[in-house]
């Protein structure tokens, strides 16, 4: 199989982390919770790719720094999950696992493992690279075009009119930079963007089979995507996710829950970073929105006291995960807002750099996780519930999401 990635791109994509690690860079990383070979089409990734754009943008106002842009896409095929079975209408089937592993139609056949869905897997990455590169540099990405996006969600409730003084400084630095003789049609950074691809690192045999010695430098290289990270299940420092991250140069990530200890979390750094290479490692800290102020703070002390040179970015999503009475999976929108204040909370008291959010969204207008401008309630769960894993925001509550996170960065 050919690689996925070109070795040139996951560098460039290092050397920008390593402007987040330094504070002089932001980074967004979002993307499905697990991507879907039922539900793969160009408007599909394109309005993702939109939503993204759009937060984009409100994160380089609200912070006055670039913004690293980085999908869970083209590759986020597999899932971990906590029980090996699960219980549909009685019936005790193997868990649904991602499309790159079994099926998630609730029948033996279909949970039953296909190794020839990880070549679907290969495949529907492929293209869906081609798509985004496309839409990254072929002007869908314009940055007025990206703005009037924001002006319309502005623009079409009464709520959302909250957000219209971030709207409208952003609409008056355009127009200041037109006054000063910049001509914006010709600029040719606002009318592209650089755009990168991670995932879960789970399944090893499909990320070993793309991984490649690159000549020029003697390194080895992941080419499944440009960033690679381990789950908070697969984070063991004796495990397999772990020593496979350890032998690639590519930008990694661990997911880093409640429940690790100050020494456990620098001797992981420690093996993913001995070297303290700037951009080399993201800690994504998912602590839920009751712990994290209390459980950050040590974690964030052990590791600059260790001279890490790591990006901190907040996961807010997976451990404010629950229930609904009706028994779906969802998210309350105002916990993903608490978790990011006390995120950033606990650096501005620690005095190291919130460095950025790590969501999962979708560009459709699903109905997944409770609350935001519209309001989503449980009854409404039941609506437009199309996750095939976890829920989602959609892609009013991501967009409402980066005007108040560009608060907190102005603040």
């Amino acid at each position: 199989m050919s690689a996925l990635v070109a070795t040139a791109e996951v560098r460039r994509l290092r050397a920008e982390l390593a402007e987040v690690a330094a504070g002089r860079a932001f980074l967004l990383q979002a993307g499905d919770c697990s991507e879907s070979f039922d539900e793969f089409t160009a408007p599909a990734v394109r309005n993702k790719l939109k939503v993204i754009l759009q937060m984009a943008v409100l994160l380089t106002y609200g912070s006055g720094l670039p913004v690293v842009k980085v999908g869970r896409i083209a590759g986020q095929f597999a899932k971990p999950r906590s029980s090996p079975t699960e219980d549909i209408g009685g019936i005790c089937l193997p868990a649904f696992r991602g499309h790159m592993v079994n099926g998630d139609a609730p029948d033996a056949q279909s949970r039953t493992p296909d190794p020839r869905r990880l070549l679907g897997a290969y495949h529907q990455s492929a293209a869906t690279l081609a798509l985004l590169g496309s839409f990254a540099h072929g002007g869908f990405a314009d940055l007025s075009q990206v703005h009037s996006w924001n002006l319309e969600f502005v623009a079409s409730s009464k709520e959302g009119r909250r957000y219209n003084r971030i709207a409208n400084e952003i609409d008056r630095s355009l127009r200041f930079m037109a006054a000063c003789g910049i001509d914006l049609d010709s600029e040719e950074t606002l009318h592209k963007v650089d755009f990168y691809t991670s995932h879960e690192a789970l399944i090893l045999h499909y990320e070993e089979a793309l991984t490649r010695m690159n000549s020029a430098d003697g390194l080895w290289y992941g080419q499944s995507a440009h960033m690679l990270w381990a789950g908070e299940r697969s984070r063991r420092l004796d495990g397999s996710h772990i020593e496979f991250l350890s032998g690639i140069a590519n930008p990694v990530g661990v997911k880093v829950g409640p429940s690790i200890k100050p020494g456990e979390l620098v001797r992981l750094c420690e093996r993913l970073d001995p070297k303290r290479q700037p951009g080399r490692l993201t800690l994504i800290a998912r602590m839920g929105a009751d712990k994290v102020r209390d459980v950050l703070p040590p974690l964030l002390q052990a590791i600059a006291g260790e001279g890490f040179p790591v990006v901190w970015a907040c996961d807010p999503m997976h451990a404010n995960t629950f229930l609904s009475d009706g028994g779906r999976k969802t998210r309350r929108f105002d916990d993903i807002v608490r978790e990011i204040e006390g995120f950033f909370s606990a650096h501005g008291e620690a005095g190291t750099f919130p460095g950025g959010v790590h969501l999962e969204l979708t560009g459709d207008n699903v109905t997944e996780c409770l609350g935001g401008l519209d309001e989503i309630g449980e009854d409404r769960l039941h609506v437009r519930y199309t996750t095939t894993c976890d829920p989602r925001l959609n892609a009013r509550q991501a967009i409402e999401l980066a005007f108040l996170v560009s608060e907190l960065l102005q603040s």
